[in-house]
């Protein structure tokens, strides 16, 4: 087994790849990436090369087995990479029909993430590093979330990205591939954490269409059941603090006091779910919609005062898991638009986690010319690693007032 033959490699104190050895490959010419992500609970991988094209690429989900559970276990996630990694890598490598001597580099997340997850993904690329006498590209993954987008839109630098998925919520201004402003982060949980829970106390997982996939895809798809949208009422967090931070815990104790509140209304018990779930499921969508929305337009505003995006060229990167929320992208991109500015996504199935962006981050590196190492250690890889320059007190001292957003699917 693979893990075995990486163990012995570890132990080998003689091997010329122990410490990072580090190299640049050519910016100039044409270089072809593989990418390996594995930072939370899906094994993806793909080949990448530097015309933006994807080759070959493959991707193992767990969710399916983590929403049995409620949630992603460490432990249950780390057993499943490390027992399919090996063959996500064959498949992109069969999918790409290209075998690992003709690739020019791996490319890598070594952070943030869950710990265990992360080093599986690092152990195996440091085996096939050696194996084939490959260098291999650190890859950030909220970086990787920023610049994905660049694979299939001409997007100059500098750009204004807003990153929401299950583990993050970030804007950052995008400079260059490794040169990024943090303005605004959550101070508490993610919303695609927040709408996983929410979707757990409605109980949706009860109901057959929604018992297979995530909550917060869930919610998207009851929301649109709703025949009266404006029966619960939700405050917009943070309103009255003139940053670009997001809260999202006080949104999910809201909705549980408004379901145990109905609960007793209709006398429920059990796995019996209320009468207005859509209705709810509805008001809820909105009110995250609402507080993203209000802090991307004070982001823009900031960005605005201290001239930190081309006048010619104002574009707004959205990404990462939530992003795939139709809803909420729409709404974004109306509040966007009316501000005078473009807004991009990439694909649904690159807006969560996938091996295309680690390679295309690859190939961004490759071209900006680097460095690249031979090997990673485990103190190399960081579960919580910032994105970033933080510059978010700035935002704090512009004092930029924004009135709260409204949607004319609700109001």
């Amino acid at each position: 087994m693979w893990l075995t033959k990486c163990s012995k490699l570890y132990c080998n104190k003689l091997s010329p790849f122990n410490g990072l050895t580090k190299r640049t490959l050519s910016s100039s010419g044409k270089a072809t990436v593989l990418g390996i992500e594995t930072s939370c609970d899906d094994t993806g991988c793909a080949v990448v090369n530097s015309e933006a094209t994807i080759l070959g690429e493959f991707l193992h989900s767990q969710n399916e087995i983590h929403v049995k559970y409620g949630g992603v276990n460490p432990i249950n996630a780390w057993e499943l990479h490390r027992d399919n990694i090996e063959s996500v890598v064959n498949t992109a490598l069969d999918n790409a029909r290209i075998g690992l001597n003709q690739i020019d580099a791996i490319a890598v997340t070594t952070k943030p993430g869950l710990l265990l997850s992360l080093m599986i993904g690092v152990k195996y690329t440091n085996f096939l590093a050696k194996k084939y006498q490959k260098p291999i590209i650190p890859v950030h993954h909220m970086e990787a979330h920023a610049l994905v987008t660049r694979i299939y839109y001409d997007i100059p630098f500098p750009y204004l990205a807003l990153l929401i998925s299950g583990g993050h919520c970030l804007l950052t201004v995008v400079n260059d591939v490794d040169n990024f402003l943090l303005i605004g982060q959550t101070l508490d949980n993610a919303p695609g954490e927040v709408m996983d829970k929410a979707a757990r106390r409605m109980k949706l997982k009860n109901m057959p269409e929604y018992s297979l996939i995530s909550g917060g895809r869930a919610i998207e798809l009851a929301a649109k059941n709703a025949t009266n949208p404006t029966l619960f009422k939700f405050p917009i967090p943070l309103q009255r603090n003139r940053d670009c931070d997001f809260s999202f815990s006080g949104l999910k104790d809201s909705l549980v006091r408004k379901v145990i509140k109905k609960e007793s209304e209709h006398v429920l018990m059990g796995d019996e779910i209320i009468p207005e779930v859509y209705d709810l499921c509805s008001s809820f969508q909105t009110s995250i919609t609402k507080h993203l929305a209000h802090r991307l337009e004070r982001a823009i505003k900031f960005c605005e005062v201290k001239n930190l995006l081309c006048n010619s060229a104002k574009n707004i990167v959205v990404s990462g898991g939530v992003a795939c929320n139709d809803y909420i992208y729409s709404n974004l991109k109306s509040v966007v638009n009316h501000l005078g500015y473009n807004l991009y996504r990439p694909p649904h199935r690159v807006c969560t986690d996938n091996g295309i962006m680690i390679a295309w981050n690859g190939i961004e590196k490759t071209r900006k010319g680097i460095e690249t190492c031979h090997f990673i250690s485990q103190s190399d890889v960081d579960p919580t690693a910032p994105l970033g320059v933080n510059i978010r007190n700035q935002v704090k001292e512009a004092n930029i007032t924004v009135k709260s957003p409204r949607f004319s699917e609700v109001d």
